[in-house]
């Protein structure tokens, strides 16, 4: 196995599926850090990892199906509707022309009946070849941010990804990484990915999770645990059609029965609850969580935990996509493949194998560093 460093190539090229609100948040995010040469840069969470810096990205190649992106240069797409995450950086290079990707289930007729403002406008344009671009565009990593609940079309995409020889970033509740099926495909192409379905910087997910192990570690029982989210933008306008939201529920539970699993706890099924509440969109890209928790400490004393998150959602992902990133590429460079244990458990809400968060992050500081600890060393790796 030859080892690399990021000197080699100092470049991450990506391609992304889907010109929504997340990828509009990480294209400004690029121009936002690109002169940022700090050891700590304020909003991300790790300004090196593997010698590669947020700047070292680059998108080389963009696919949607909306007509009012479909033949833009990105950095007008991203601001196109119905996109309406906040605009902080709007001097943004112009970057590939949107290509017309695969439709399948990657919409709803809910979302094309919807006003222009919150909805989906189906473009006629002749859908590209997918693995044909991929490989033209010199691709590292393909990036999938795809409406929740587009099955068939992220399964098209992870082929197409193994087909032209492309690492894959999950950011969706598709369970791709965390399918042993899924995950032997990308094996036996020699590629990493990680999955599924991108857990934000500081968000409800994350905050659920350090709560309840807080709560564990200091001796209480979790008896209740409530996590409901409203938001304004089309990701949850889309998940208001109920049979695309099965995935997504069962996603945002796993972060929380995982801290139960993980210490042999038993959960009755009627305990928890987490999952997207209702579109409001007045809030636009405002995600508000509400948070009850309900415990049991010393002596059966009852604690209550009511707790209330509000973030601009896009921007809350976009930095942990832009560390996943990196975490694919040194694993590529170290010979790794498989879906990485340790960056989809810090940076996924439904990995293949959930880790407590000081676990998780442990591993990516180790992958960051270009070491290989005992859960790395045991993933496969290419011949």
């Amino acid at each position: 196995m030859t080892f690399m460093t990021a000197n080699d190539n100092q470049e991450i090229k990506i391609a992304v599926i889907g010109a929504g609100n997340c990828f509009s948040a990480l294209y400004q995010g690029f121009s936002f850090y690109k002169d940022s040469d700090q050891d700590n840069i304020p909003g991300v969470m790790f300004a090196d990892i593997g010698g590669y810096r947020p700047s070292s990205i680059k998108v080389v190649a963009v696919y949607d199906i909306d007509a009012r992106k479909v033949g833009l240069p990105t950095g007008k797409a991203i601001f196109s509707k119905p996109n309406c995450a906040r605009v902080f950086a709007p001097n943004v290079p112009d970057g590939p022309i949107v290509q017309m990707g695969q439709p399948l289930d990657g919409f709803s007729d809910y979302m094309l009946n919807q006003p222009e403002d919150i909805g989906f406008r189906l473009s006629d344009a002749k859908p590209v070849d997918i693995v044909k671009s991929l490989k033209e565009s010199g691709a590292d990593i393909l990036v999938n941010y795809l409406p929740v609940g587009s099955q068939k079309a992220t399964e098209f995409y992870a082929q197409a990804a193994i087909d032209a020889g492309v690492a894959f970033l999950n950011c969706i509740p598709v369970f791709i990484a965390s399918d042993p099926k899924w995950e032997q495909k990308f094996i036996d192409a020699k590629l990493p990915l990680i999955g599924d379905d991108m857990r934000s910087q500081l968000g409800a997910s994350v905050l659920s999770q350090v709560l309840q192990e807080l709560a564990f570690d200091r001796g209480m029982v979790v008896d209740f645990h409530q996590q409901i989210n409203i938001g304004g933008n089309t990701d949850f306008n889309n998940m208001m059609v109920q049979s695309r939201l099965e995935s997504k529920k069962k996603s945002k539970e796993n972060v929380i029965r995982a801290q139960n699993d993980l210490r042999g706890i038993e959960v009755p099924k009627d305990s928890l609850f987490a999952g997207p509440s209702t579109f409001l969109p007045y809030l636009k890209d405002n995600k508000v969580a509400y948070f009850n928790i309900r415990l049991r400490g010393f002596g059966d004393n009852p604690v209550t935990i009511d707790a209330k998150l509000s973030v601009q959602d896009s921007e809350n992902s976009a930095g942990v996509v832009i560390d996943a990133i990196r975490y694919l590429k040194v694993a590529r460079e170290l010979g790794i493949i498989g879906a990485l244990r340790g960056p989809s458990a810090w940076t996924q809400k439904t990995p293949p194998e959930q880790m407590m968060y000081a676990d998780a992050k442990e591993e990516c500081e180790a992958l960051a560093n270009r070491r290989l600890t005992a859960s790395v060393k045991r993933q496969p790796k290419a011949s």
